[in-house]
């Protein structure tokens, strides 16, 4: 009996698993599938949810080379197989070969995309496979012959002979020259044209871009009909930002819609389909209570208003898919309206504005937090809740003010102060939080350099 263990192969992501099989005078045990064992020594947490059964009546059956649109983990119940595959995914490895003999000791791990073929090796041979994604009739993916001569696979068994049998339909396959590769998952982009979702969009530039018009996040039957099959990667950019119309009878339920229900729907989506799901928080999920080096990813939800409460409900949502970031960000600058903006025309106008100066914060450009989501996604930093702002020194939304008319050439000291009751008094405005300053701690620690606001604000205004 050896121990358990997991080795790699020539194809990415192929991986062969060593089994113990405890054996006695009445046959033998063994741990087939053991999610914890096996993910702790490398195997992915692929969340199988079907499992089938091939039966070989005779030695020399054969079938392949057969590559589905899913993952799969291969191993025999009785008897024993030569097992051969072929990377089919288009990319550097395309073609790349691998080859073993396997019995009930041995198990194989099959990543999406990689071609599987099997040539029974003793009769009555029956082997089981686990796939995370249910069968699909009717459903087209790419084949290969089994005897194409670039990849050169040495059967045990000539095909030729007298003993295999191979299906008509594997006979016609075409060979590797004809074959089409299989494109790897795409990722999908909500609310395209926020100012969020236009900065992710250049970084993801084979993305999906999609709007409340062409998937209605909170449409049941839309969501449904979505290919999810042909997606890893959810950026949720959509949500609903109208801080002061959420406290509203009109607002509040689109904001809870958007901003709760939404999220809650991608995330059953992502858990179900093993795609990682991003998305996007903001520092209303707390009171703006003053901490030391700022508000840290641990810190219990204690919002304000709506808009805050209903951003807590989408993170605890968001948080329950295995495979999720939440950014959580304060006083996003992108494209379009926004406060920099209109700082920088109040200043050209020759408009003295009275700002307030006891919210303390920092600036997110769009730009920096499309730069950190892609950071993330390529490193593979582990999964959970990242705050990512621009570095500096916190300021209040005077004093960026006054360094907006300081960089386009006007008078810091036109800004005048006003606190934020002051400024709220006679109007019907959400409560804001006072101490918005993210730590960043965390975010540094995946090695990500963040940049910092001053900087980003002078290049923004420059460009």
């Amino acid at each position: 009996m050896t121990d358990l263990r997991v080795e790699t192969t020539p194809i990415p992501g192929l991986l062969v698993v060593h089994l113990p099989v405890h054996r006695d005078d009445r046959g033998w045990f063994k741990e087939n599938w053991q999610r914890a064992k096996m993910v702790e020594l490398g195997l992915p947490d692929f969340g199988p949810v079907q499992n089938n059964m091939s039966f070989n009546a005779a030695r020399g059956a054969t079938r392949g080379i057969h590559t589905e649109p899913w993952d799969k983990f291969v191993s025999v119940a009785t008897g024993r197989v030569f097992a051969a595959w072929v990377d089919m995914r288009e990319g550097d490895s395309f073609g790349a070969t691998y080859w073993t003999e396997v019995d009930e000791s041995v198990a194989v791990f099959v990543p999406r995309g990689v071609g599987n073929s099997y040539q029974a090796l003793a009769d009555g041979t029956v082997y089981s496979y686990l796939v995370n994604d249910h069968y699909v009739p009717g459903r087209t993916y790419p084949a290969l012959h089994l005897g194409d001569p670039t990849v050169a696979i040495p059967w045990p068994i000539a095909l030729d002979s007298d003993e295999v049998e191979i299906s008509a339909k594997d006979r016609a396959n075409p060979l590797l020259a004809e074959v089409t590769p299989l494109a790897a998952k795409k990722t999908l982009i909500t609310g395209c044209r926020g100012q969020l979702g236009r900065a992710l969009a250049p970084l993801f530039p084979d993305a999906t871009l999609v709007d409340l018009d062409e998937l209605d996040l909170t449409d049941a039957a839309a969501l449904a009909a979505w290919p999810w099959e042909d997606y890893g990667l959810i950026l949720n950019a959509a949500a609903y930002t109208a801080v002061d119309k959420a406290e509203t009878p009109e607002g509040r339920p689109v904001a809870w819609a958007a901003n709760a229900a939404a999220p809650a729907a991608l995330a059953r989506i992502a858990a179900e389909r093993g795609i990682t799901l991003v998305h996007y928080s903001t520092d209303y999920v707390f009171d703006g209570r003053e901490v030391e080096g700022g508000h840290t990813e641990d810190e219990g939800f204690a919002p304000l208003g709506v808009y805050g409460q209903t951003k807590a409900a989408g993170d605890l949502a968001v948080s329950a898919a295995p495979r999720h970031y939440v950014l959580r960000t304060s006083w996003v600058i992108g494209e379009g309206h926004n406060f920099v903006r209109t700082m920088a025309q109040l200043a050209a106008d020759g408009v003295d504005p009275a700002v307030v100066d006891d919210q303390v914060g920092r600036l997110t450009f769009t730009a920096e937090l499309a730069r950190a989501t892609r950071h993330l996604v390529d490193t593979g930093a582990p999964y959970g809740t990242y705050n990512v702002t621009n570095s500096g020194e916190p300021r209040s939304w005077a004093g960026y003010a006054r360094r907006v008319f300081e960089l386009t050439g006007h008078d810091p000291a036109r800004v005048s102060t006003v606190t934020t009751e002051e400024y709220s008094a006679g109007k019907e405005l959400s409560p804001r939080p006072l101490h918005s300053t993210l730590a960043l701690g965390k975010l540094a620690g995946t090695g990500f350099v963040s940049a910092d606001a001053d900087e980003a604000l002078a290049a923004y205004l420059a460009g």
